[in-house]
């Protein structure tokens, strides 16, 4: 063999995957299905992160993967149709991006097709895997939170933050079943710090202004919006709505801080959707979903705006601060 000849076929096996060149000696390139709850424009730099993650495992999208995107633009009620039609598309893997809702939908539609969900609150609780180191069935992939400490330690760092409030609002998406068990950990939370919650419900955009004007009636002091692909897809809105409402308000993922919210304590969903990517590359190998453990996240970042802060009039503790990963000025 040829020198030349033989650098080809050896660059050739590193940039395709043993599992795609058996597929495409037989003609079939592997199809991979994207369900995502909110919109192809809603935080691009996310997918971008899946794919680039796909790129550096060897798989190309148009080159030997080919990936189906089904967004359900805000619509929880689309999502059962779309999960449905990638079924009927015969994709050999489902990635449900990201949270309880999408992964719900997937996992509906196919008992067969492996399903990688991403950034999903205690799947164990919900009851899409049976256990995070044997998850059984056909799902797999990251998970949003490691238990449900963290929701509690939001609310705690809105109490540091701003000591005199007595009471705060919970905005949270009945649509969503995550919230449920995140709501009974906030309660007993809520009790130790002395703090009476307003739990106040939003499935959609148009029911936002509705639960700030609940928010006002009750005059509560602070607000906690609990982590939902709809709240964060309409992150700057929820923003500004609560600085119009004089609210101090604590969130599960950093976007919403740089969108405007004072702070934020939880995981990188960024991460989770590079992390993801591995999945993918494993199952397309010829792993199990049933073989391939969750993995939970293991660092969690609290970032504080203090434009936002100095708007609100509010003085972060120094001590808090020093604490944080990042402070946006």
């Amino acid at each position: 063999m040829r020198r030349r000849e033989f650098i080809a076929l050896v660059g050739g096996a590193i940039a395709c995957p043993m599992g795609v060149r058996a597929q495409q000696q037989a003609g079939k390139v592997p199809r991979i299905g994207f369900l995502s709850l909110t919109s192809a424009s809603d935080r691009p730099f996310l997918l971008d992160a899946f794919r680039q993650r796909l790129r550096e495992l060897g798989w190309a999208d148009g080159q030997n993967i080919v990936i189906d995107y089904r967004y359900a633009e805000d619509r929880v009620d689309r999502l059962p149709d779309l999960a449905a039609e990638l079924v009927r598309l015969k994709v050999d893997l489902i990635v449900a991006s990201a949270g309880t809702q999408v992964a719900t939908a997937a996992k509906n539609a196919t008992e067969t097709i492996p399903i990688v969900m991403i950034f999903v609150r205690d799947p164990v609780g919900n009851g899409l895997i049976a256990s995070l180191a044997r998850p059984g069935g056909n799902v797999t992939g990251t998970s949003g939170s490691a238990g449900l400490e963290w929701v509690a330690k939001q609310l705690e760092l809105l109490k540091e933050t701003v000591p005199q409030i007595r009471r705060v609002a919970i905005l949270s998406n009945p649509d969503n079943a995550y919230h449920q068990l995140a709501i009974r950990e906030v309660n007993v939370a809520a009790q130790s710090l002395g703090v009476q919650l307003q739990l106040l419900e939003a499935r959609r955009p148009n029911e936002f202004d509705g639960a700030f004007v609940a928010m006002a009636k009750e005059r509560v002091g602070a607000l906690l919006v609990l982590s939902d692909a709809v709240f964060s897809s309409h992150r700057t809105r929820l923003a500004d709505l609560a600085a119009r409402s004089r609210l101090p308000a604590a969130y599960g993922v950093r976007e919403s801080v740089e969108a405007g919210g004072l702070m934020s304590y939880g995981p990188s969903i960024l991460d989770s959707h590079r992390r993801a990517a591995t999945y993918v590359d494993q199952i397309l190998k010829g792993t199990k979903p049933a073989e391939l453990p969750v993995e939970q996240p293991t660092k969690y970042e609290l970032v504080i705006n203090l434009k936002t802060a100095m708007a609100l009039g509010i003085t972060v503790p120094s001590s808090l601060l020093a604490r944080a990963d990042e402070v946006i000025e």
